[in-house]
């Protein structure tokens, strides 16, 4: 069974490489002409107002849309770079159970309301192949712990959980399998202030101790502040600046992103 801190060998190139993903809906522009590479243990933050297409673009990275023209190239660990938006559908969902993760802003998106915890938690490793229970067991338990959930709780069902509680452990059932790449949509949104700090710190610990990758979308500045290298921002479903997020959030060169600084607008 997968080690869910294990480090994999680092591709020589980009883990994702996005070339040209455009995606409309009728003369709606969702996002239009996105490129960028996403290193090895590298966080990308996406940012923008609310129709700013930033949603759009990360469900075309992470199969949930299907764009109308570009690539998604991911290194897998037995092909290398492979275009995701060609893949068949059986290895497409293989791909998400086992090198993807992707976290919904509500958890009740990402987890199975009626399972108890630790079966949310196993399903993830059942559906990469383990089949043996104790171990599963085991494993659920240990990332439990990992996301500061009473391991006494591993049969309670998430319904029983706080708003916080169920964001951890929908952390948890996409973590434990290892995954190498993760899409994050909002991770803290809606959550009490110090509720958020909390999440921000276990999410900030297990990107460097896995050593994962990840695209994070958020309305949030001081979310990627904390979390991401390196910052794209969109306006119109176009990028209009990118850099360093410090250096963006900083010293930021395009007057959209000024006005995102300054909180002129509502992101």
């Amino acid at each position: 069974m997968t080690s869910s801190s294990s480090k994999y060998p680092e591709p020589d190139g980009p883990l994702l490489s996005v070339r040209s993903v455009t995606k409309r809906y009728g003369a709606r522009i969702g996002c239009e002409d996105i490129s960028f590479d996403l290193w090895p243990g590298e966080v990308l933050g996406v940012v923008g107002e609310s129709g700013s297409g930033k949603s759009t673009l990360l469900g075309c990275l992470s199969g949930q849309l299907r764009p109308d023209a570009g690539e998604v190239l991911f290194d897998t660990r037995d092909r290398g770079p492979v275009d995701t938006l060609r893949m068949s559908e059986p290895q497409r969902r293989h791909l998400a159970r086992t090198d993807w993760a992707f976290v919904h802003q509500n958890p009740r998106d990402g987890l199975r309301m009626g399972v108890s915890a630790g079966g949310n938690v196993g399903e993830r490793l059942m559906a990469g192949g383990a089949r043996h229970y104790g171990r599963i067991r085991e494993a659920a338990s240990d990332w439990l712990g990992r996301v500061e959930i009473d391991t006494g709780r591993i049969d309670d069902r998430p319904r029983q959980f706080s708003g916080g509680m169920q964001q951890r452990l929908q952390i948890a059932r996409n973590l434990v399998s290892g995954p190498r790449l993760a899409f994050m949509d909002e991770p803290t949104g809606g959550l009490d202030v110090s509720v958020q700090a909390r999440l921000l710190d276990l999410l900030r610990g297990l990107v460097r101790d896995m050593g994962l990758s990840a695209v994070l979308v958020t309305h949030d500045l001081a979310v990627v502040r904390l979390l991401a290298d390196r910052l794209i921002v969109m306006k119109d479903g176009r990028v209009v600046e990118t850099g360093l997020t410090d250096q963006v959030l900083d010293d930021p060169q395009h007057d959209y992103t000024q006005l995102l600084v300054s909180s002129v607008l509502q992101v």
